[in-house]
């Protein structure tokens, strides 16, 4: 059993789980990635399951550029994972040049709880704002139950006209909490 499969009996699964559930559900088989705190929920799912490889980087840009060459040699969607604050800006380089050589990617952040946002907390930024310029778009899920939705038009999104990197930042306690994957 993997940590996917651990639905209550109502369908509901933590915000990590139902990541995983749409990274699967978008032909992910590879996942480039540098470890810290706010995103330890999604790792844990990782080493639950099998079906996709993750691929632990020494920096977080190498996660980006190691998702763009994977991207430019299979022709499927680069995905990284990179923690909050200083992970997130560590990845504005590779995003920058997905979207100048048209490379699509999704860049999976953390971020602190939401009601820490705008308060300088540790290892916070605004990652919606700093990688503006550098994507095609981005969100702040707050809410785990459009989690499944926006991780789709994520992928939507990287592949559709000019391809190109978009941001999902999600708080820990979206990571956390309990919703559907509807």
């Amino acid at each position: 059993m993997t940590g996917t499969d651990n639905q209550t009996p109502d369908n509901r699964m933590t915000g990590a789980e139902i990541v995983l559930r749409a990274l699967k559900d978008n032909g992910v088989e590879h996942l480039f990635g540098y470890p810290g705190g706010a995103v330890l929920p999604i790792y844990d799912e990782i080493f639950q399951q099998e079906e996709i490889k993750h691929i632990l980087v020494r920096h977080e840009q190498g996660a980006g550029h190691a998702a763009e060459g994977y991207a430019r040699s299979t022709g499927k969607v680069g995905v990284m994972l990179v923690t909050s604050g200083p992970g997130a800006t560590n990845a504005v380089t590779p995003l920058q040049d997905a979207l100048m050589d048209s490379i699509p990617l999704v860049c999976l952040t953390g971020q602190v709880p939401t009601s820490l946002i705008g308060s300088d907390a540790f290892q916070e930024c605004d990652t919606v704002g700093i990688t503006r310029p550098c994507t095609k778009h981005n969100w702040l899920v707050k809410d785990v139950n459009e989690l499944a939705a926006i991780i789709h038009e994520a992928f939507r999104i990287a592949q559709s006209g000019r391809p190109g990197p978009v941001v999902l930042a999600t708080p820990k306690h979206t990571q956390i909490s309990t919703g559907t994957d509807t």
